[in-house]
């Protein structure tokens, strides 16, 4: 299998990375023709990993092995792995021996701090759903802002204008999830041929 690497889809480039949210191949097809730079999961993307280049997190509780014959990167949800029990440190080690990219979601400050003491993530995606009494955007912004420089993060939210990708992008967010039928206003515009 030809290296898809999650990270560097998200490193790379100017700007902000659009990861399109797809649950078949005709989506992830019409994705990558939208230039999205890379795609997010939550069946199994086998059908998805055929139809396209892009790399793909799978975002579902599965087993590593697996994820690692059809996916480029894997999600570990630390509100479901926050006991001390071992058990996030050994799926996030799994998850790099087997060449996987892993994104640990966090939802608040703490979280995001405990995560960092336990693994070291790379990717951080985080996510609003602690808001309260913030807007998803708002949360989402004060939650980069803890999180360290040289990593990764991916702003988990419904992002609807491209006003909110450009203040994500501003922020220094390096990745947005979007649903697929929404990649191509919010790219921007292509590339010049060359």
């Amino acid at each position: 299998m030809a290296t898809r690497r999650f990270s560097h889809a998200l490193a790379e480039g100017d700007g902000i990375s659009v990861i399109a949210a797809v649950e078949n191949p005709d989506a992830a097809r019409a994705a990558e023709a939208q230039r999205a730079e890379a795609l997010v999961v939550r069946g199994d993307p086998a059908g998805v990993r055929d139809a396209t280049t892009l790399p793909i997190l799978w975002r579902a509780t599965v087993a590593l092995d697996r994820a690692a014959d059809v996916a480029d990167a894997v999600m570990l949800v630390f509100d479901n792995l926050e006991d001390e029990d071992g058990r996030l440190e050994a799926l996030h080690a799994q998850a790099l021996e087997l060449g996987l990219d892993c994104a640990v979601e966090v939802r608040n400050e703490e979280e995001l701090e405990r995560a960092l003491d336990r693994v070291d993530p790379e990717i951080f995606l985080l996510s609003p759903a602690e808001a309260g009494d913030q807007t998803p955007l708002d949360c989402i912004l004060d939650l980069l802002a803890a999180v360290p420089a040289g990593k990764l993060a991916i702003a988990d939210l419904e992002v609807t204008t491209e006003d909110e990708v450009h203040e994500l992008e501003r922020a220094g967010v390096d990745g947005v999830i979007v649903a697929a039928p929404d990649v191509s206003p919010l790219v921007g515009d292509a590339p010049p041929e060359v």
